[in-house]
């Protein structure tokens, strides 16, 4: 017994891990293998009631990918969409963080707590809020710019047009999500010693200089991990897209990837379709995943 349980042993580590492996392979692997299976069937209402199944192999996939609604729509939506709200949740997130570590302990704790209250809230009530700014005939956006003659509510519809649409939703996902950067920006920040920049500002460099040549290269795996997570994040948006007006089926041309499958799935009643496009969503998510590890494990080489 001692043998097989030893310090050495290689069985010892697998028995440790069993119990949350089991709950893993529960939780996660045969929901994910149950979406793969059915993302081969042509799987309806008529199965869910009837249970069988009716394998079609990879026709699910080929319809998707022969689809132009795809390329033209769904895609560049889903990327457009996380390219910009990555790259301005990341900006924001860093100058919120520099602003951050230029306060005193007492403001910084201050600062630090209030923009926190943005990430703590739920995405469905902060959704409702940009909805009620940009709200056509009575949001905030709407009244303000209609008092000073330069748009007509009557008229003006921020939320069918697919550019308006997405820049109100970029606002309120960057809005959400930027308070992480900043904090974990700033706890990167703190941990740089001040004679760098002491040294520096001696030698005459200005403020961007010294964050370019100090800062940047200092914070770079930081700035990878935030990337990255923030990346994975955005593409798999559902909420933010879902409850905006138009967002849940009535304007095909602001459809992502994760409305389409919703779509697709339950409101069309098209599960194996649905199913397939989850599985295209999650492969790439995957793969964004992948470039997350490896940078994980090469931090000390960034």
């Amino acid at each position: 017994m001692h043998g097989v349980l030893g310090h050495r042993s290689p069985i010892r580590p697998w028995l440790l891990l069993a119990p949350a492996l089991a709950v893993l392979g529960v939780l996660l692997l045969w929901p994910l293998a149950r979406v793969v299976m059915i993302s081969l069937q042509d799987y309806g209402l008529r199965q869910i009631a009837s249970g069988e199944s009716n394998y079609i192999g990879f026709d699910n996939y080929a319809a998707i990918f022969g689809d132009s609604f795809l390329w033209t729509v769904v895609l560049p939506n889903t990327i457009g969409f996380a390219v910009a709200c990555v790259v301005l949740t990341v900006v924001l997130g860093t100058a919120v963080a520099l602003f951050l570590n230029n306060l005193g302990t007492f403001w910084r704790t201050i600062c630090s707590t209030a923009i926190m209250v943005a990430w703590a809230v739920p995405a469905i009530t902060g959704t409702y809020v940009w909805i009620w700014i940009f709200d056509p005939l009575n949001g905030l956006v709407s009244s303000v710019l209609d008092s000073v003659g330069l748009i007509d509510p009557a008229t003006t519809n921020w939320f069918t047009e697919r550019l308006s649409f997405y820049a109100i939703a970029t606002l309120n996902v960057v809005h959400h999500g930027f308070p992480f950067v900043a904090i974990t920006v700033l706890a990167g920040l703190l941990t740089i010693p001040k004679e760098l920049h002491e040294a520096a500002m001696m030698d005459g460099a200005t403020p961007w200089r010294r964050f370019w040549t100090i800062t940047a290269p200092i914070l770079r795996p930081v700035f990878a991990v935030v990337t990255i997570l923030s990346t994975i994040w955005d593409f798999k948006v559902f909420t933010q897209i879902y409850l905006m007006p138009g967002g849940n089926g009535g304007n095909k041309d602001v459809f992502n990837l994760g409305v389409w499958s919703y779509i697709q799935s339950f409101a069309q009643g098209k599960y194996g379709m649905g199913s397939a496009i989850a599985v295209l969503l999650t492969l790439i998510l995957l793969g964004i995943t992948v470039v997350y590890m490896r940078t994980l494990f090469k931090e000390e080489e960034l």
